[in-house]
């Protein structure tokens, strides 16, 4: 096994040649040999260092548009060749092939053609079949080979010529190489998911180049990362690093707020939404959100959906909070914000998401479409002899949404756009009903008039009765259950009004 590896003869093919002169003038100060194709042979003459065309190499010229330019005996022979090995000494001096040492290739910009737009036949040509191939041989001959396949490692390739004068170490090799083949097998999976829109074939593949330490895990003895660019979801202002369970509130929190248009404010807690309501100002919504449940909320994730200002800032800053999210802040509020040096003060910017989830589970991944669906007053079928009033299928539209986005079995009550209080995971809807009718009662509210939702049907009619007898005057179900009757024929005995929507929203 070679150890140490001088360079000699390099290989250079780029599209990208930003900050890559440093490098070519370290290579002319140490008389390597460059070799190079089409653009990047133009540019490195244009730095005065002397270049030798590929097409020289091969005696072939660059054909099908530049489809084909390096894929040649004469180039392949060079990287893949073992050093010490006579036999491949032997032929690379019978067939005149150099031992290359060095190749500088990258990838022609595929997802980024993918994201403009572009038309499939000019997705098709940013395929890159040449650059793949190099750095794949180059790569897997990294005892005897350096493989530089993307711009950001053109640094730590300088640095190494400067330090140590062209001569690179067995580990050195090996790194560039690791990183070769993660560039390599990225750019296969994003080929195939444009293929495989339609998901024609059943298989599980992901790809995420850009990663994060996090402090650790779910508790302190597990380790944590988040694998993903929350840098162009966010802007942080002010505050610590996010930690993993941030994280999962805040991931909980976009996707709740997302349901809503008006201003609203959302506290949640453990993933689940301890208050939440909408208003005509974000400042009444955040007091009213914050009515919900006072003590949940303490230490929560926050989040608006509306710019927060220098009131609504003072009155949020006077309970602790771990995580404020917004699309944008006053200075006067982010002057009050800031006081405190843990609080994470985060911008969210417009970034498309995905509407695929999964996660691991067993031996194996679970993947689903997300839950993009919610309806509204069109999609609510009155079943009982009352009908629900206009302000009550508000209501229930605004309930709903938060059912949605709340662990099962859950049950939420909530009148003028405003939580009251929920069950939240329990095993018994009957359960998950107490408990919400007890938290909405000790914090004050009047259950008269407030509405009810529910994630799955009411096989009895237990649920509607307790509900009726608490205040409640409209309920809202999937509907879907062999005894739904029960329920509607409890809801006429108590004149209240139930509607169904056809839709179910587990979320386990």
């Amino acid at each position: 096994m070679s150890q140490s590896v001088q360079i000699k003869n390099a290989l250079i093919s780029v599209y990208y040649k930003d900050h890559l002169e440093p490098v070519i003038q370290e290579l002319k100060r140490l008389g390597v040999t460059i070799y190079s194709t089409g653009g990047t042979e133009t540019f490195i003459r244009s730095l005065g260092a002397e270049v030798v065309a590929v097409e020289d190499l091969t005696s072939y010229p660059s054909i099908l548009g530049g489809r084909v330019k390096t894929l040649h005996p004469k180039v392949f022979g060079g990287i893949l060749a073992r050093r010490g090995m006579e036999g491949d000494e032997q032929q690379l001096a019978q067939y005149e092939i150099p031992q290359i040492d060095l190749v500088i290739v990258d990838l022609y910009p595929f997802e980024e053609t993918v994201k403009s737009g572009a038309a499939e036949g000019d997705v098709i040509e940013k395929i890159d079949i040449g650059g793949i191939s190099l750095i794949r041989a180059a790569a897997k001959n990294f005892k005897d080979v350096v493989i530089v396949a993307s711009k950001d490692d053109y640094s730590e390739l300088e640095n190494i010529l400067k330090t140590q004068n062209g001569e690179t170490s067995f580990d050195q090799r090996r790194r560039f190489a690791q990183k070769a083949f993660n560039i390599s097998s990225h750019y296969d999976t994003a080929i195939f998911q444009y293929f495989n829109t339609e998901e024609s074939l059943p298989v599980f593949k992901q790809s995420i180049q850009t990663s994060q330490t996090l402090r650790y895990g779910e508790n302190p003895h597990q380790q944590g990362t988040f694998y993903g660019n929350l840098n162009a979801m966010f802007t942080k202002l002010h505050g610590k690093e996010l930690s993993y369970n941030n994280l999962v509130d805040v991931d909980a929190a976009v996707a709740l707020i997302d349901e809503f248009t008006d201003p609203t404010i959302a506290i949640l807690k453990h993933t689940n939404a301890c208050g939440i309501a909408t208003r005509s100002f974000i400042k009444e919504a955040w007091i009213d959100a914050l009515a919900c449940d006072p003590v949940s909320a303490f230490g929560g994730v926050i989040i608006a959906n509306d710019e927060v200002n220098e009131e609504t800032a003072i009155e949020i800053s006077k309970i602790f909070f771990e995580v404020l999210i917004a699309p944008a802040y006053t200075d006067e509020a982010l002057r009050v914000l800031k006081e405190k040096k843990n609080r994470i003060i985060l911008i969210r910017q417009a970034v498309e998401l995905g509407t695929k989830q999964f996660k691991t589970l067993l031996n194996g991944v679970i993947e689903q479409d997300k839950d993009l669906v919610i309806e509204g007053p069109e999609q609510m079928t009155t079943v009982t002899d009352k009908q629900p009033t206009e302000q009550e299928l508000k209501d229930l539209f605004f309930a709903n949404k938060v059912v949605k986005h709340t662990k099962s079995n859950t049950v939420v009550l909530a009148k003028n756009n405003q939580l009251l209080a929920s069950g939240v995971g329990q095993t018994s809807r009957v359960d998950a009903l107490r408990q919400a009718i007890a938290k909405a009662e000790s914090f004050g509210f009047d259950l008269k008039g407030a509405v009810m939702t529910s994630d799955a049907f009411f096989p009895f009619p237990d649920c509607v009765e307790i509900a009726a007898d608490a205040g409640i005057t409209a309920v809202l179900q999937p509907g879907g259950s062999i005894k739904d009757q029960d329920s509607i024929n409890m809801a006429n005995q108590k004149g209240i009004a139930m509607v169904t929507t056809g839709v179910r929203h587990f979320k386990h």
